[in-house]
């Protein structure tokens, strides 16, 4: 069991590395280093408060250097990334 939050972790930055993890036509990317609350609430598992906190530890901590950091928010696991990696970028 212990194994499988290194393999969807796994998963998610093969989806990401290979360009399959894309956002739906029509759809912008969310950046997470520059989103505002009401769009990282709109994602998938986050609501308004781990919105908040998002922002919270980017300003804390500076700008995420992958989606993957996103993880290190409390509250944001790998199934929340893994449902919204199509949607997250950073740049």
């Amino acid at each position: 069991m212990a194994r499988s939050p290194f393999l969807a972790a796994l998963v998610l930055l093969f989806s990401l590395m290979t360009g399959f993890a894309q956002a739906e036509p029509g759809e912008a990317a969310i950046n997470i280093n520059t989103a505002d609350q009401v769009t990282l609430a709109s994602l998938d598992g986050v609501g308004e408060s781990r919105a908040a906190a998002i922002i919270e530890y980017r300003e804390a901590n500076g700008p995420f250097a992958s989606v993957q950091d996103l993880g290190q928010v409390s509250g944001i696991g790998e199934k929340t990334l893994a449902k919204n990696a199509d949607r997250l970028t950073v740049e």
